[in-house]
């Protein structure tokens, strides 16, 4: 399209037009007779060329010239040559970078939606002197290319571009803190591919290869999603045409392409397990034992983390929790470090970060950690819908104070912020600080299931425990002993004669049913989709106030190893050489297909204030829903 008024020379009064052959025009408004010559110029003249074929050379007869005829000068502009010039990407997410996508330079949301899917380069290649491959400022290994996605230059025209016309990629400064693209400099050497955007340099000339050719280029994601990063990169190329000695080139063509970086992705508990982490420390043999039973006999990998790493920290659940980051071309598992640091802080970079295993973390530099950012205080509901609304990848859940309470511990907000800007699995926050460790993996779980909705939630139920020591003492069993054998045994008729443990446990099933209320609001739960499993507590008296730890061990906090569960043994009375306890916990899982083995775990996690699942952690497989097929308006 070429305006004819902001080229004409003064007093311009019409125009004619000499073309080439198998070249064709229109001219807006109509000129009259397309015969009849010269046109009359008006302000709003637009000539419109389309053209059979590319031109062969610059400036060769394909192209249209038009003539301006004044009175008594006339004057010529040849428009220049004519080239395809498309900067490609895999917009429509099939994995293929298609050729010139309409809608290439935006993003749609959902399964009939458009745009390029980028990946955070947060993985690493080398596995001696490690560093995130997002923080090299070079590519070192071929491999490291499929953690970038493809962007093609595709040209078709002239051998060369006019003299002083070039082409050049640019993004903006926010942009560059985001991105890097590599291209190779030669086919041959990796060491050839060089950086053309990114970083510190936001404009750079790429080279025109003449020609019917392509030119492929490496984007590289640098930062997932957050509080000031919507997920969105935009990166444009222009050609530029020279406007005289002395001034700065101008485009006079951009083409625009658009990524969203993938989000760091969450997988629940119904989601089939990879590998089982656990620690070794010299006193959980036992403990160790039986959860390398238990994931031989599912057939999934145990990974140890041993004492020269650990340092004596157990509670690997707190320390990492793992996810994934997905694109149409590449998906791999990231793990995300909490802030907590404890003496487990090096072993989700030293040991799991890798080739296709990546990292990230967020630092509370100006926040006070507490116990709550660890990430026993981090889950993931299955898929829900709630009020037809669909989370395919389901919803994070994390504890906090009450929402009234003017003092109490929350998650640092760095680690909320990062949580809410992935979108894809809006979070949930409950209330958890009524605990003294206050993570909501010691009130509630998710369990696979073969009907409803396809899983059950599981919560603890002072409510549920004592129903089945009034049942047991009602049936005469009321001098069986909790923790039999134990130095901490007591009676059944002593534990319902405890006026003070039953105010406690009022409290902590009102805690709780606030929570189930809760939790059935935000993922359209009915009754009949949650367990109430039998667990007491006791309060302790802390420095801030009141707050629980589980009377004995707590069941919720279990292992899912998909229908074969880990499940800390509760030490309950005996009726008929059989824990009552173990008993009516199995009656109301084996109904879904789901096998019970009970776990010792009460010296070396239960006395510390934790159980199996804080001493374990699953890396799962990815959901097979596609995260860009969600159905979200982009402020959601």
């Amino acid at each position: 399209m070429f305006v004819f008024c902001r080229c004409a020379p003064p007093q311009s009064k019409s125009f004619s037009i000499k073309c080439g052959p198998n070249v064709h025009y229109k001219v807006t408004p109509p000129a009259g007779d397309r015969n009849a010559a010269p046109y009359p110029l008006t302000p709003n003249s637009v000539l419109i060329v389309t053209m059979d074929a590319v031109s062969e050379t610059a400036n060769d007869s394909k192209v249209p010239t038009v003539q301006y005829i004044q009175s008594p000068l006339q004057a010529s502009c040849c428009l220049g040559s004519v080239a395809e010039i498309s900067l490609d990407v895999d917009a429509d997410r099939d994995g293929i970078v298609e050729k010139n996508n309409p809608n290439k330079g935006s993003w749609k949301w959902g399964p009939n939606g458009h745009g390029a899917v980028l990946l955070v380069n947060c993985d690493s290649e080398t596995t001696y002197k490690k560093t995130l491959d997002s923080e090299v400022d070079e590519i070192n290994k071929v491999s490291d290319l499929q953690d970038m996605s493809k962007m093609i230059l595709r040209t078709n025209g002239p051998a060369e571009l006019p003299e002083g016309y070039k082409l050049t990629m640019h993004i903006s400064q926010t942009t560059s803190e985001n991105v890097r693209v590599f291209r190779p400099r030669t086919n041959l050497f990796l060491k050839d591919y060089i950086m053309v955007v990114g970083t510190d340099t936001l404009t750079q000339e790429v080279p025109y290869l003449g020609g019917k050719t392509e030119l492929a280029f490496f984007v590289e994601g640098l930062r997932f999603p957050d509080k000031d990063f919507d997920g969105l990169v935009t990166i444009n190329l222009s050609l530029l045409e020279p406007c005289g000695k002395g001034f700065p080139e101008t485009p006079i063509f951009t083409d625009t392409v658009v990524f969203h970086v993938s989000p760091w992705i969450m997988t629940p508990n119904t989601l089939k397990p990879v590998e089982v982490y656990v620690c070794s420390t010299n006193d959980n043999y036992t403990f160790l034992k039986s959860i390398k039973n238990l994931v031989d006999k599912c057939g999934y990998k145990l990974k140890i983390c041993h004492e020269y790493m650990n340092r004596g920290d157990r509670w690997i659940q707190d320390e990492l929790e793992f996810g994934y980051i997905d694109s149409p071309h590449h998906q791999f598992p990231v793990v995300l470090d909490s802030p907590r640091d404890g003496d487990l802080q090096d072993f989700p970079y030293e040991s799991i970060l890798g080739p296709d295993f990546g990292y990230v973390t967020r630092h509370a530099l100006n926040e006070e950690v507490s116990s709550l950012d660890s990430f026993g205080n981090l889950e993931v509901s299955p898929p829900v819908t709630v009020n037809g609304k669909s989370y395919p990848l389901g919803r994070i859940i994390i504890g906090v104070a009450f929402p009234t309470a003017t003092r109490g511990r929350n998650m640092t907000q760095v680690v909320q912020d990062f949580l809410w800007a992935q979108k894809v699995q809006e979070p949930i926050a409950l209330y958890s600080d009524w605990l003294v460790v206050g993570h909501v993996d010691e009130f509630m779980t998710f369990v696979p299931a073969p009907d409803r909705k396809k899983f059950r939630l599981l919560l603890a139920s002072p409510d549920a425990g004592y129903k089945v020591f009034k049942s047991l003492q009602n049936n005469g069993h009321g001098k069986a002993e909790m923790f039999p054998g134990l130095p901490e045994a007591i009676s059944v008729n002593e534990i319902l004669s405890d006026k003070k443990l039953q105010a406690e446990n009022r409290y902590v099933q009102n805690c709780i049913d606030w929570n189930r209320d809760m939790l059935k609001k935000e993922l359209g739960l009915d009754d009949e989709d949650i367990i109430d499993l039998p667990i007491l507590f006791k309060v302790l008296e802390e420095k801030t106030g009141p707050r629980a730890v589980a009377y004995y061990p707590d069941m919720v906090n279990m292992i899912v190893l998909g229908d074969k569960l880990g499940v800390p043994k509760p030490f309950g009375p005996k009726v008929n050489g059989r824990c009552a306890l173990e008993t009516e916990v199995c009656s109301l899982l084996e109904p879904l297909g789901l096998k019970c083995t009970f776990i010792d775990d009460f010296a070396p996690y239960h006395k510390l204030l934790g159980e199996v699942h804080c001493g374990s952690n699953v890396l799962r497989e990815p959901s097979p829903f596609k995260w860009w097929n969600l159905e979200l308006r982009e402020r959601d």
